[in-house]
């Protein structure tokens, strides 16, 4: 993390510790003060950000129990040497894929989201990679988000323009769009182009 983002990597501890403290403690006065720090650390990413506070509590303080990072699945789904990419509706492009719901596994979440953005019927087959998302993408989420990348094989469906995206095409390495770096960048699609035409891949991972 770059020396001027240490704010950030203070206000995730305080944050941190205000939720595990919330969920274990049993003294009043214990969780007022940890209630006190979580709100401080909220403060700070909004007076850092410019994010709305309430929109900050809502992403940032709504969980209990230790924190540990979200999970966001991404499907890489190939036609000859080409990669599928959906557009959404800010114009950038992004490999199929999403937030991983609480009631599915990685691999249900990966067929799920593929079919909602993509309309596409697929099978999950390869986990290419598991990484750790502040390490590859910017901008730096106050929140840790660990990245699940998973190698796909259509057996059925067609596009449809829905809530998410507005279309879907394939895309050679060399002809990339511009792309939703914030979800995935040049280096992880070429990681997956890597994964599709190698014969042993083995999983990377942070």
């Amino acid at each position: 993390m770059e020396k001027n983002e240490k704010w950030l990597e203070w206000t995730v501890k305080l944050q941190s510790i205000a939720q595990a403290g919330l969920f274990y403690a049993k003294d009043v006065f214990d969780i007022e003060r940890y209630e006190q720090i979580r709100e401080i650390s909220a403060e700070m990413l909004a007076y850092k950000t410019g994010i709305p506070i309430d929109k900050v509590e809502d992403l940032f303080c709504n969980e209990i129990g230790y924190q540990t990072p979200k999970l966001d699945s991404r499907a890489a789904i190939f036609q000859g040497n080409k990669i599928l990419l959906v557009k959404e509706k800010n114009g950038t492009w992004s490999l199929p894929g999403g937030w991983v719901d609480v009631t599915v596994s990685v691999k249900e979440n990966v067929i799920k989201e593929v079919k909602e953005e993509a309309g596409l019927d697929v099978t999950a087959d390869l986990v290419i990679a598991v990484q750790d998302r502040e390490k590859h993408n910017l901008p730096v989420y106050a929140h840790k988000v660990c990245k699940i990348f998973v190698l796909c094989t259509v057996i059925g469906g067609e596009f449809e323009p829905n809530i998410e995206t507005v279309e879907s095409r394939y895309f050679g390495i060399d002809e990339l769009p511009v792309l939703a770096e914030e979800k995935n960048n040049a280096e992880q699609i070429r990681m997956c182009f890597d994964a599709y035409y190698a014969d042993n891949w083995k999983t990377l991972f942070d």
